[in-house]
């Protein structure tokens, strides 16, 4: 079984092909960071022209580094949502033309899902595990107990981690994306020199805010001295915001490791998902929590953290062999959560452990 994924609901054009042995057979993204970097952050019509204008590109380069032709293909998938619509429609309506023309399945994946699901393609854990889903748009986390069964055992109630990344990023003048940005400069950074606040850590629940540690970071900036931000004021508030929100984070995921526990005895992994999940300073703590929990922990690899397509393609494959085939009237949608579950009627297939 082979599926060609297409990914466009942000700023990053992609396109892969994906067995159901797990090869990754192409992967291909085009980043548009210079596109929008003078405008420090992604602007939705900016991305869309991209993404018209490079998706054939993209696609035909990714079908030529697997060596492949479009007769060898046993489906198409293509992020259906959430994300930017101008965007999403790009992905959704090229996939719809080629499994028209060649009369393939077509398949709409949740972004969300396809993160959720990467796991499995790089490191086959089984159902269930506790999933830290943290990005530019979400942070959540979620009991994963199947292919489109999400229990959600929390998620921000105001900004998403990456969105405050790249706010404080942007507040401080060290560029776009954020999260990056933060991390490099924290590395020289004395993450004990600003006490700022670690926002829900000791409460329960496992709900995240970062709306308030942000404001804590301009309160901080603003009694700087006046002028350019020195280096060391730089570093060292990069460093302090960043130990805050790992600790904010890792207790969050410790009430959620808890409950995963005790609702989900046989579950044995902690995944983390999503852009946010190539941050050393977090993956070291949540690996340090997971030890402490008896459980494994998966991190994918950092080019299959961000955006990009053979996590939509293997995502593909997995609702491909449960029979969740989607018709060619699906509309994109700017809004899916992920804990909706299959909105669609399967047919009993082979599935995989």
């Amino acid at each position: 079984m082979i599926v060609l994924g297409l990914e466009t609901s942000c700023d990053e054009t992609a396109s892969a092909v994906v067995d159901a042995e797990r090869g990754i057979l192409s992967n291909i993204v085009l980043s548009q960071l210079e596109e929008h970097r003078p405008y420090g952050g992604v602007v939705p019509e900016i991305a869309a022209r991209s993404h018209l204008t490079f998706i054939d590109r993209l696609i035909t380069q990714a079908m030529a580094e697997a060596k492949i032709t479009f007769a060898d293909l046993d489906g198409v998938a293509a992020t259906g949502g959430p994300g930017l619509i101008g965007g999403v429609i790009v992905g959704t309506m090229s996939a719809k033309a080629i499994a028209l023309a060649r009369n393939i399945p077509f398949l709409a994946v949740n972004h969300l899902e396809a993160h959720a699901l990467t796991a499995r393609l790089t490191d086959r854990v089984a159902f269930p595990y506790l999933l830290l889903l943290a990005s530019g748009g979400h942070c959540q986390l979620l009991a994963v107990e199947g292919v489109g069964t999400y229990r959600r055992l929390g998620s921000t109630i105001d900004d998403a981690v990456g969105e405050a990344f790249d706010k404080v990023a942007k507040m401080l003048g060290l560029g776009y994306p954020g999260g990056p940005a933060i991390e490099q400069a924290a590395l020289s950074g004395d993450a004990r020199r600003f006490a700022l606040p670690r926002p829900m850590k000791g409460k329960p629940g496992c709900d995240f805010s970062f709306s308030g540690l942000k404001t804590a970071v301009r309160q901080a900036a603003e009694n700087l001295p006046s002028g350019p931000f020195a280096p060391q004021d730089l570093a060292d508030l990069a460093a302090s915001f960043q130990q805050a929100v790992v600790e904010s984070i890792a207790s969050r995921v410790n009430n959620a490791l808890k409950a995963f526990s005790a609702s989900h005895p046989q579950g044995k992994t902690l995944v983390v998902a999503g852009g946010v999940a190539a941050n050393r300073a977090l993956r070291g703590a949540l690996q340090e929590l997971a030890e402490q929990a008896g459980l494994s922990f998966v991190a994918p690899p950092h080019a299959l953290c961000t955006d990009n397509a053979a996590m939509v393609a293997w995502a593909g494959i997995e609702r491909l062999r449960l029979g969740l085939i989607d018709p060619l009237d699906f509309k994109p949608r700017p809004r899916w959560p992920l804990e909706e579950g299959l909105s669609r009627s399967a047919i009993p297939a082979i599935t995989m452990s």
